[in-house]
């Protein structure tokens, strides 16, 4: 008999603790699931399930036994499905949270492309700074800049990289002086992110050693980057921001890129999945194609 089979029928006898009840959910007779359990049995030297005509239980070994035959019928239904992704298209609702601003500017230009491509495909996005459980908020996906919590049971995948940028209008530098070090910082006015607890610092990374952090003179706080570079465009401050986001206003000339000749801070860009046996193609083609396709974005 197919081994797999006879452990998929065991498996489920234990599960329900009768061989009738598995017949009946594996529309089988009442014999032949006997006999599936009994293949087993004969193939191992070892009694599997203690029988009487009252109940059945498991033996010792044949708890552990179950344990193992629910990994191996999981891994074989994994790479079923596997085989089955690279001849099917993804379709379905693909739910996906991302940051306000990087995911209109970045995000969602890269799963619409996606969508585009796969017509079964459907989209549902939510653009929130607020960071969301998976599991509580039904998301299939989450695309996140910054540092993570170490959190169980959550998958992460480093998909990009954000550069960020102090910059200032030409008429602030006009006014003010343009600063030529990171040290000069401290004599600047800034305009400054904060969305809750204290300012985060700037960060400016340095080789080989922890990044230097700075927390300029600030009277201006605000929680929302697009905000924040119209606001150093006026001329009320410097600004740290992702380069994407003030790449159109430097090469227009609203804003200056200022200390030009150190190396930008990366902020790393994530995906984010609920831990899984396998992953649905839905959710692997949308994760590949942000990693293929968001650098481009970013630079």
């Amino acid at each position: 008999m197919d081994r797999l089979t006879s452990m998929a029928v065991f498996v489920k006898a234990a599960d329900l603790g009768s061989f009738a009840a598995a017949a009946a959910a594996l529309d089988l007779s009442g014999p032949m699931v006997g006999k599936h359990v009994r293949s087993l049995e004969e193939r191992l030297g070892v009694r599997l399930i203690n029988r009487t005509t009252r109940r059945h239980s498991l033996t010792e070994f044949g708890r552990a036994y179950y344990e193992r035959c629910r990994v191996v019928l999981a891994e074989s239904e994994a790479a079923d499905a596997l085989a089955a992704d690279q001849i099917a298209e993804p379709r379905g609702k693909l739910r996906v949270t991302m940051p306000v601003h990087f995911g209109r500017r970045c995000v969602a230009p890269v799963l619409l492309d996606l969508a585009q491509q796969y017509p079964a495909l459907e989209l549902d996005l939510s653009f929130n700074d607020r960071i969301i459980d998976l599991s509580d908020g039904g998301y299939d996906l989450a695309v996140r800049t910054g540092s993570l919590e170490d959190k169980g049971g959550v998958i992460a995948r480093c998909i990009a990289h954000q550069r960020m940028v102090v910059c200032a209008s030409p008429a602030y530098i006009e006014r003010h002086g343009q600063p030529r070090q990171i040290e000069d910082l401290s004599k600047h006015h800034a305009v400054v992110y904060r969305r809750s607890g204290p300012v985060p610092p700037w960060l400016f990374p340095r080789s080989g050693q922890p990044e230097v952090a700075v927390t300029p003179p600030n009277r201006l706080r605000l929680d929302d980057l697009n905000a924040i570079a119209d606001v150093a465009a006026a001329g009320m401050g410097l600004a740290w921001l992702p380069y994407w986001l003030v790449r159109e206003r430097i090469l227009a000339g609203v804003l200056v890129e200022l200390l030009p000749d150190g190396p930008g801070f990366l902020y790393n860009a994530y995906a984010l999945w609920l831990e899984t046996s396998h992953l649905p193609l839905k959710i692997r083609l949308a994760i590949d194609a942000l990693a293929a396709a968001l650098p481009k974005y970013m630079t």
